[in-house]
Order: structure tokens, then C-alpha cells, then sequence
């Protein structure tokens, strides 16, 4: 008969062999991995998570969040389970350091390509400026407004703290960058209540070679040199100067590109008006512009009878690219660093 007692040292379990027993389950943590894990210990600077490996892992405060944190209760609290992203592999201690912040920046490009896809228009204060334009946040992300897309008369200083809507021109995870634009949200919305054919008055906010930025109502406008008058002009400044007030006809709208083409030949009731009467001209606008409207009508019905002029916005010489144009276009004095440097966290 076999006795039933057993010794202690037949039930012994030591440290080594839990430790053999462990080493038996490979759990095959690796960076990038997202894991559940369990807060067990808040410490000053960081905390310890049980995600079921043999060694606790540390999270340090600087990866608790996409944003600033000065304190781990911010975020997290004792016995708090929640996901973590596996950052680095095993220290010396067979430690694993965890992140909230990769996750929460993952999911944050997410959803500015979605909002990017959706054509979105979003809202953002501007928390910082610099010589190339603004700095904001979007999802938590730092977004970069070039100067050239800033539209308001306010020096860029002025518009920290200032919410703007803005519209996506950029978004480059692997780059890092996160580009938008003032003012396209603001055609937008402008374009929503303007119609080609109609005249509106605006006022001369700078001058190119290429033709003239006319302010209507709070977004510009390009009237190009060729789009002035029937008759040939060398330069705008010939024609105008900042700040006059004008009447122009709208000749495009561009939603996509963020571009409104403007036109006061098309307002001559004689070619060279513009240049000689410019008054007969302001006049006469909304008698021509009807006739143009008119005009476009007829073409639509009968476009094999009646066309309209072959390039209502001819093709801009190559020498005179516009620099500023309402354009999903960076401004060429808008370096490429500058962009990098600016949005980099």
C-alpha cells in the first residue's frame, strides 16, 4: 500500500522554478506591439503597468499623452486597465518601456486623413508664429499655416490665441506634415455665396506683374493682366494702385484650387475703356455683365452656334507664376526646411 505522506521537499517550489516555468511561455513582446496593460504603480515621473510579462513595464510621463503632461494622474489611475504600445525591448532589467502617446498619434493621423478625404473644414487656435507662418493643433497634432495662406490684415503675432477655420492642403505622416489653409476655408465659404457673372466691388491689396489681388470681402481675388482690359497694358501699375476701389466681374470660381478669377475686360463696353474711361466702365458694369451672363447662357444651349471668347483666364506667362495665388501652393520664399522645422514636435 502506498502511504500517502509526502515530504516538503517533494512540494517545494523555488524562485528558479517559477522563473523556468515563465521562461516555458513566450509572450513575443516586440516594439510597435499593442498590448493591454494594467496600472498597478503611479510614480512621480511615470508608472508601472502589468501587461503579463515577467518584469513590470515602465511608461515615462513624456509618452502618457500627444499632449503636455505634468503629472501621470492626468492620465492614468491605479488598477486602470487600457491599451499601450510596446515602445522599446528589454533593458538590462528585461524592462519594456510602453506609450499612450504613439497610439494616440497614430489614430490622430487617422483622422486628419479622413477629415483630409472628407474635405473638411476644422477650427484650430493659433498657439504659435513664426517668419514662415502659424503653428496650430490639430487631433493634437502640430499643423502649419504658411503666410501665404493666412488671410487677415492682422500681423501674424496678433493671431495667437485666435481660432481660424482652415482646410487641409497637406497631410504626409511619413514627413511629418501637416499643412493648412486659412485662406481656402475662407473662399469657401465666400464661394458659397458668389455666382460667375457677378459684379462685385472690392479693393486693390496688391500688385504683380501678373495682375492685381482685389480684397472682396474679406478673400482675394486674381485679376490677371490679360483678364484688365481688351487693349494691351504692360503692367497693372499702370492701371492701379493699393487700395483703390474697383468693380470686377467674377469669371471663375475654383473651389478645389481655392481660386476666384476676376475680370473687368469683359465690363468694357469699348476695348481700352478701362485705360481711358474707367468710370463708363463702373457704370456700365452691371449692363455688361448681363450681357455676358447672357451670353454664357446662349453658349450652354447652343454651343455649336454661340461660344464665349476661347480663354475667358488665359494661361499665366511662365516667367510671372504667381507666387500668392489663391492656389493649394506653398509660397516659394516658404522653404522646405522652414516647413519641416516648423511642424516638427
Amino acid at each position: 500500500m502506498l502511504s500517502q505522506k509526502t515530504t516538503a521537499t517533494d512540494i517545494g517550489f523555488t524562485h528558479e522554478d517559477f522563473a523556468a516555468l515563465l521562461d516555458q511561455y513566450d509572450y513575443h513582446f516586440s516594439p510597435g506591439d499593442i498590448v493591454a496593460g494594467t496600472v498597478f504603480s503611479l510614480e512621480p515621473r511615470g508608472a508601472l503597468i502589468d501587461i503579463g510579462a515577467k518584469t513590470a513595464a515602465y511608461i515615462p510621463i513624456q509618452e502618457m499623452s500627444i499632449n503636455r503632461v505634468d503629472n501621470p494622474e492626468e492620465v492614468l489611475q491605479s488598477n486602470e486597465t487600457r491599451e499601450f504600445f510596446i515602445l522599446t525591448d528589454e533593458n538590462e532589467d528585461g524592462q519594456l518601456t510602453l506609450s499612450i502617446r504613439r497610439i494616440e498619434y497614430m489614430r490622430a493621423w487617422e483622422r486628419v486623413r479622413q477629415l483630409q478625404t472628407e474635405d473638411a473644414t476644422v477650427r484650430s487656435l493659433v498657439f504659435a508664429t513664426n517668419r514662415g507662418g502659424a503653428l496650430v493643433r490639430i487631433e493634437g497634432l502640430r499643423g502649419f499655416i504658411p503666410g501665404s495662406h493666412i488671410s487677415t490684415r492682422k500681423p501674424k503675432e496678433d493671431l495667437v490665441g485666435e481660432e481660424l477655420p482652415l482646410k487641409f492642403l497637406e497631410v504626409d505622416e511619413d514627413r511629418n506634415r501637416l499643412v493648412l489653409s486659412h485662406r481656402r476655408a475662407l473662399v469657401e465659404r465666400k464661394m458659397n455665396r458668389l455666382e460667375v457673372g457677378e459684379v462685385v466691388i472690392g479693393s486693390v491689396r496688391g500688385i504683380k506683374p501678373y495682375g492685381a489681388f482685389i480684397d472682396i470681402g474679406g478673400v482675394s481675388g486674381l485679376l490677371h493682366i490679360s483678364e484688365i482690359s481688351h487693349d494691351h497694358i504692360d503692367t497693372p501699375h499702370s492701371v492701379f494702385n493699393v487700395n483703390d476701389e474697383v468693380k470686377v466681374m467674377i469669371i471663375d470660381l475654383d473651389a478645389e484650387r481655392g481660386r476666384i478669377s476676376l475680370s473687368t475686360k469683359q465690363l468694357e463696353p469699348e476695348p481700352g475703356d478701362m485705360i481711358n474711361n474707367r468710370d463708363l466702365v463702373y457704370d456700365k458694369a452691371e449692363e455688361m455683365a448681363e450681357k455676358y451672363r447672357e451670353k454664357m447662357r446662349a453658349a450652354q444651349q447652343q454651343p455649336a452656334v454661340l461660344e464665349l471668347e476661347p480663354e475667358l483666364e488665359p494661361e499665366l506667362e511662365p516667367e510671372a507664376e504667381p507666387e500668392s495665388e489663391i492656389e493649394i501652393e506653398l509660397e516659394p520664399e516658404v522653404m522646405e526646411e522652414e516647413i519641416v522645422a516648423a511642424i516638427e514636435e
